[in-house]
């Protein structure tokens, strides 16, 4: 069993990982190892403690042209699985959201992008689009209905690792593929396999005198 060596290193810190050489900002640690994401994004990586240390300013600054490279020959945010939502001509509550999606998209931030896709959806559908069907679970006197201005999560994270979890995770996805394609990629990358899975929804109770 590889010995357990405490890195001594604040999450956060950009490091440079000498037996792989790359940089990169160190997020925990994974049991023995010490977990690292690329500086422009991606995938995390397991690197030995011993191999790292705090990256110089001139190891830094190299990853950081690189991504911003990468940055600028790749969409400036993932494909997501249904097309943008589309804000209401002359609603000043739309305006607001795409004009804070823009700004996301031109400072390449990709969780900014989709949580003002999220708002802007919601907003369509509480106030322009109208309600669409909902599953009723009856119970006396309220009933249980899915809240359709919010859109279901789904989740995943790794809970492989010798002495505890390797700890990376999925982060929220808007479809069970988006994380099932995201733990092929860990466990090619790690050889990890086991994994805790989630799903979140959200739901509201009516009474059941207010229905018609």
């Amino acid at each position: 069993m590889t010995e357990h060596i405490e890195i001594g290193i604040e999450a956060g810190t950009v490091v440079y990982d000498t037996r792989a050489d790359k940089v990169g900002e160190y997020r925990g640690q994974a049991g023995p190892y010490a977990l690292l994401r690329p500086l422009g994004g991606g995938r995390e990586w397991e690197a030995r403690p011993e191999s790292v240390r705090p990256a110089t300013a001139g190891e830094r600054l190299a990853a950081e042209v690189r991504a911003a490279n990468q940055r600028s020959r790749t969409p400036s945010h993932p494909v997501p699985d249904s097309p943008a939502p589309e804000p209401v001509a002359g609603c000043a509550a739309c305006a607001e959201f795409a004009g804070r999606r823009g700004q996301a998209a031109a400072r390449s931030d990709a969780s900014a992008v989709t949580d003002a896709d999220v708002l802007l959806r919601r907003h369509l559908r509480r106030d322009h689009w109208g309600t669409r069907p909902r599953r009723f679970f009856r119970f006396v006197p309220y009933l249980i209905t899915q809240d359709d201005t919010a859109e279901p999560e789904y989740a995943a994270y790794c809970v492989s690792g010798d002495e505890a979890d390797c700890g990376a995770e999925s982060g929220p996805c808007g479809s069970p593929g988006a994380v099932e394609e995201w733990q092929r990629r860990h466990t090619r990358d790690t050889r990890h396999l086991r994994y805790r899975r989630s799903f979140t929804d959200y739901a509201v109770l009516e009474p059941e005198s207010a229905r018609p």
